[in-house]
């Protein structure tokens, strides 16, 4: 296990529920991402049924240093346990009818990388551009000069969004949860 994938036991737990209470019932908004498979991804358009997309600050590149004060912003740390933990439910949340994409404001080419290291099954979207973030109003901060989405999950049916994961904490528990809402939640 390597020093992104562990999490320390003192983690500051993020408490800002409302930042998305505005976001349950919106529509997606008419923005087209790029994806780490190289196609472009209409938001407004992702069709029927579930999509679940869990949005993240960044992931860490092995052998790079996290930003300055990183595990002491709350939300921030966690982000390869959780596309690990989404990658080991994958089975689970297709069963249950659910796409799953990954999305921060990296680039694409970081993107990329990352999803081939932790060999995901899924897309991941770069919102380097921030259209997505900013046409939901999606919570951010800012550290080291980048500004970065906090952590929360979205989930999407029919094009409108159904429910949203926020705070997300544990990271590593993030994919966990959604299976269990999706289970107990009603197909129609």
């Amino acid at each position: 296990m390597s020093a992104l994938d562990a999490l320390p036991d003192n983690l500051p737990r993020p408490v800002e529920r409302w930042r998305c209470d505005h976001l349950a019932g919106m529509k997606m908004p008419d923005v087209v991402l790029t994806s780490t498979q190289g196609r472009d991804v209409p938001l407004a358009t992702l069709g029927p049924g579930r999509t679940v997309i869990y949005c993240y600050p960044r992931t860490g590149v092995p052998g790079e240093p996290l930003p300055d004060g990183w595990d002491a912003i709350p939300g921030a740390r966690g982000c390869t346990p959780q596309a690990c933990a989404f990658r080991d439910h994958a089975a689970d949340l297709a069963r249950l009818g659910a796409r799953v994409f990954g999305l921060s404001t990296q680039d694409t080419a970081y993107q990329r990388e990352m999803a081939a290291r932790l060999h995901l099954p899924f897309e991941v979207l770069s919102d380097a551009r921030f259209a997505f973030t900013d046409a939901l109003r999606l919570p951010t901060f800012t550290v080291d000069g980048m500004r970065l989405i906090k952590r929360l999950t979205l989930v999407v049916r029919d094009d409108r969004i159904e429910h949203v994961f926020y705070p997300v904490f544990p990271p590593s528990a993030s994919a966990g949860d959604v299976v269990a809402w999706l289970e107990a939640a009603p197909s129609r």
